[in-house]
């Protein structure tokens, strides 16, 4: 049995393996942070399980972190790993949007940490945020997962044993994580734009429209050129169940007025080829184009999914089978039908 092979599949993102070679680098025992620019880090946790990025960004007299990972155990993970980069307290967090995989770690950062958000993203996690479709599919997903690799150790032979019992106990404990989870919504809000200025640094907090979710924002440092930009914009297309397709087009043109030479996605590594954007335009300007007809014609929207050919897309995404995500078809239905 081909252990990695059988487990690997199950895991819904994993982390890029290849970095800048004149990167600097600092690893911890739970994450990696890579210099991005003078005094800013990207953080990735090691583990080998789905997460999400945060930006760290040490001011001359303070550190500010966007986006807080899916849980408090690892935040904390997070906080201890800032301090292997700078002495200096974290009193900003900054949520790009409210997705459990990018804001259920807030709690850890206690009273005296301002968090910001759009309004959205207050109004999403002051609400029922641990009855939001896409967390009680995660929960459910861990748990099928585990009853998966727990079958396989029952059967496992002596020699895979160990690797399988090394998935099943981070699986394990990443069930156990999430019952800490206290959602903790942003106590400062923006509909537009703002700014800090922190020392000599000024960051810049931008919504440029809805996209992934109803509240996306973009956090820029115009002096490193560099965009933090959620799961508004990675490196292909996004999760879209939550999403405004129809939208997200010109909200990404909007994008495209800041001034970077960088960007670092809510998931992946970073990176500078700004085409990638007209790219991920132009398929989600497809996408919506082929399902309107099927939603016209009264297509259920999984079979709608199943049918659907983005293939199209292959020399500039990577886009090579046939059939899309049903929850991508079905959010479109929805909006079609009026849905927010």
């Amino acid at each position: 049995m081909n252990i990695k092979r059988t487990i690997i599949p199950l895991l819904l993102l994993a982390l890029s393996a290849h970095l800048v070679a004149d990167e600097h680098i600092i690893t911890t025992p739970s994450h990696r942070l890579t210099e991005v620019a003078n005094g800013v880090y990207l953080a990735q946790t090691t583990a080998p399980l789905f997460n999400s990025n945060a930006l760290v960004i040490v001011n001359e007299e303070d550190v500010v972190v966007v986006d807080s990972h899916l849980t408090p155990a690892k935040a904390r993970d997070l906080v201890a790993s800032i301090k292997s980069v700078t002495t200096k307290p974290i009193t900003t967090l900054i949520n790009s949007h409210f997705h459990w995989d990018h804001a259920h770690g807030n709690q850890v950062f206690g009273d005296g940490v301002q968090i910001i958000g759009h309004e959205y993203t207050r109004m999403k996690l002051a609400g029922t945020p641990l009855e939001e479709t896409q967390y009680v599919l995660a929960t459910a997903g861990n748990k099928a997962t585990l009853a998966r690799i727990r079958e396989m150790l029952t059967n496992a032979s002596e020699e895979d044993r160990p690797e399988i019992q090394k998935w099943f106990d981070l699986y394990s404990q990443q069930a156990e994580d999430w019952k800490e989870i206290a959602p903790i919504p942003p106590d400062t809000t923006l509909n537009d734009r703002m700014t800090l200025f922190r020392g000599s640094r000024e960051i810049q907090i931008h919504f440029f429209g809805r996209a992934h979710t109803g509240g996306d924002i973009t956090v820029y440092l115009p002096a490193e050129k560099l965009a933090f930009t959620g799961d508004m914009m990675l490196q292909g297309p996004s999760f879209l169940g939550d999403g405004y397709v129809d939208e997200w087009v010109q909200t990404l043109e909007n994008l495209k007025g800041l001034a970077f030479e960088t960007i670092v996605p809510g998931h992946g590594n970073p990176f500078t080829d700004r085409d990638l954007i007209s790219h991920v335009q132009a398929y989600y300007a497809d996408l919506w184009e082929k399902v309107v007809p099927m939603h016209e014609q009264g297509v259920a929207f999984a079979d709608a999914a199943r049918e659907i050919d983005m293939t199209n897309h292959a020399s500039t995404l990577g886009v090579r089978r046939k059939g899309v995500d049903p929850q991508a078809v079905g959010r479109i239905y929805a909006r079609l039908d009026g849905a927010d």
